[in-house]
């Protein structure tokens, strides 16, 4: 009974991406047709390594099939020819590829790494197809321009979730890293605080790390500024505070179009997320309590309670939809969703934290950036909407972040 719940619910919509749940159909046909279940290991070694390399064969062809319907997605949108691409067809919640996707290429990279085409009981997964999607962008963006810009999210990116970032963390050299090279680097995070001290204690290891560098020039070390609030306070990298940390006011970085954010528009959109939300913890007796921020508003436990995955959800979903059918939910952006224990709405999104973050180092433009989250599903996933600005990486854990930037370098200088 509850193998079959979990996979039902895991079916939902709101649970699915269909570009990689498409992709995971398409690669499941050799695997049925190449897979040797029942010849064992020790007795048919050969005969297994004949259908692993016809396998392979077998889902690179379909990769390279892939990548050339997103190569021709991609001329459909530079031509802003008429109609929908034959992928937009295949796949309707397909959005903007910034660069051209190496999906052969990578698949061949992640099978030398997660010996896909070598297993007979377990087809290609979401996170194979996950990972593979990762590589493909990063050989798109150092194969066709260049990584100016990289931005992360905080939780379960970065750090564990509720954790902070210590000096142990080996994230740490990686973006220290980057910014030697003279990459600029933007930490684009839900944490909605307005002060720096609060940032300093989340980022700490970084930060000092930062302060105590003989290698970075002075330059490079204004190349960090944290968004907080998905993109409601920006700070830069200040040598001179203890925070490590200086609050930068909106008018030396708000874009044109966030100029025309009200502040009656603002305040009544957290009224309805506000309402919303305690009608979800009324129904749904939730064990938590209302917070309400300057530019945010959300529900928390109280008392260290684990608010069950459902109940979050369901308020993420209930809190969109009211915003959505609101007046004023037309005309600001917002972005609700579920933030591990708790549920939150912020004005704005990450797409607009990421767009400040290349505006504030000069116009970096989308197919130079790199922005790596953990949160891409379609509903109550703060990451999703900075597909609309930039690339993207989906990672799992603070350990795949690592493992993404090793890439970045080896493939950059391979």
């Amino acid at each position: 009974m509850t193998t079959r719940y979990r996979v039902e619910y895991a079916l939902k919509t709101h649970r699915r991406d269909q570009l990689i749940e498409w992709i995971k159909g398409l690669l499941a046909v050799p695997f049925v047709l190449h897979s040797q279940p029942t010849a064992i290991y020790k007795d048919n070694g050969e005969v297994l390594k004949t259908v692993a390399a016809d396998t392979q064969v077998r889902y690179a062809e379909i990769m390279r099939d892939v990548e050339n319907l997103m190569l021709d997605h991609i001329q459909h949108h530079e031509r802003n020819a008429p109609g929908k691409s034959k992928l937009n067809l295949l796949v309707p919640s397909v959005g903007t590829f910034f660069t051209k996707l190496y999906l052969e290429d990578a698949f061949k990279y992640q099978d030398q790494q997660r010996f896909i085409s070598r297993r007979r009981f377990v087809a290609p997964s979401f996170n194979d197809i996950r990972l593979i999607l990762n590589s493909a962008q990063v050989l798109g963006l150092v194969r066709s321009s260049e990584v100016q810009l990289v931005t992360f999210d905080g939780d379960v990116t970065l750090y564990d979730d509720g954790a902070c970032l210590t000096s142990d963390n080996p994230v740490i050299p990686r973006i220290l890293r980057l910014l030697e090279q003279d990459r600029k680097v933007g930490i684009v995070t839900a944490a909605g605080y307005t002060d720096a001290p609060k940032y300093y204690e989340r980022l700490q290891g970084l930060l000092d790390a930062m302060h105590e560098s003989t290698t970075l020039t002075a330059d490079q070390k204004q190349g960090l500024i944290v968004m907080g609030g998905e993109s409601n306070f920006l700070f830069r990298f200040d040598p001179t505070s203890n925070a490590r940390l200086t609050y930068v006011p909106r008018n030396e970085w708000l874009l044109d179009e966030m100029q025309s954010w009200s502040g009656d528009d603002i305040t009544e959109l957290l009224d309805i997320a506000e309402s919303a939300l305690r009608a979800c913890a009324d129904n749904l007796n939730l064990p938590a309590a209302i917070l309400r921020k300057d530019r945010a508003v959300g529900v928390y436990p109280v008392n260290g309670v684990r608010i069950s995955r459902e109940q979050l959800e369901e308020t993420v979903l209930v809190v969109q939809n009211t915003i959505q059918r609101s007046a004023v939910g037309a005309r600001l952006p917002f972005c609700a969703f579920n933030g591990g224990n708790d549920v939150f709405v912020d004005i704005g999104d990450k797409s607009w934290g990421v767009r400040v973050c290349q505006r504030y180092f000069g116009g970096i433009d989308p197919a130079k950036t790199l922005h790596v989250g953990d949160q891409f599903l379609s509903a109550g996933a703060n990451d999703f909407k900075a597909r609309l600005a930039s690339t993207t990486a989906w990672i799992a854990s603070p350990a795949e972040t690592v493992e993404l930037l090793d890439e970045l370098e080896k493939t950059v200088y391979s």
